[in-house]
């Protein structure tokens, strides 16, 4: 992978995100920073507010991440709030509000926004498309336990992390971020 020209950081206190994109680019470094998080339907709005905070608060070129979550049946929620949802419901709260409808898919959408050293923001999206499952496995964290994407039989929390990245809509995202890098360096 490309190595950035500057200290390159992954905003985040999520753990499991900030490992899934560093298997993708091994050279960034999480940066924990307590910053707003608006409330909008629109990831690119809510990431270029905190990146936005993040360049008032420290030097270097940034990302922030935003997924998520929307089901077929109650479109367009839970949306970029699904943070909220699963805080509130857990996962098998969330699966089971999916049963009470026949529609059961869903479509994880991760938007990657990096900020380049002029202060441009770059955005990367990727979309993985499934159906919303009863609780299955242990890996992973957020709602893996409960997505099934298309194509698969086993829940992303029963993948290891290395399937899970292969096609994830993280994983895809994080790739398109890193030609990006490959070619901007």
């Amino acid at each position: 992978m490309a190595k950035p020209s500057a200290s390159l950081y992954f905003i985040t206190g999520n753990a499991g995100k900030f490992r899934e994109i560093q298997a993708v680019i091994p050279e960034i470094q999480q940066l924990k920073l307590d910053l707003d998080e608006i409330q909008s339907l629109d990831p690119q709005v809510v990431i270029e507010h905190k990146l936005t905070q993040a360049a008032a608060h420290h030097d270097g070129t940034f990302i922030v991440e935003d997924t998520m979550l929307t089901f077929g049946c109650i479109k367009p929620l839970p949306g970029t709030f699904v943070k909220w949802f699963l805080d509130a419901l857990r996962p098998a709260g969330l699966a089971e509000l999916v049963t009470h409808y026949e529609d059961h898919s869903v479509t994880s959408q991760v938007t990657i926004g990096y900020r380049d050293t002029g202060g441009a923001t770059h955005y990367f999206s990727a979309q993985h498309h499934g159906q919303i499952v009863a609780p299955r496995g242990e890996n992973g964290f957020g709602f893996d336990s409960i997505f099934l994407a298309d194509g698969q039989t086993k829940t992303n929390a029963e993948l290891s992390a290395d399937e899970k990245n292969a096609f994830s809509a993280r994983g895809q995202a994080a790739r398109q971020l890193a030609a990006h890098l490959a070619t901007s360096a």
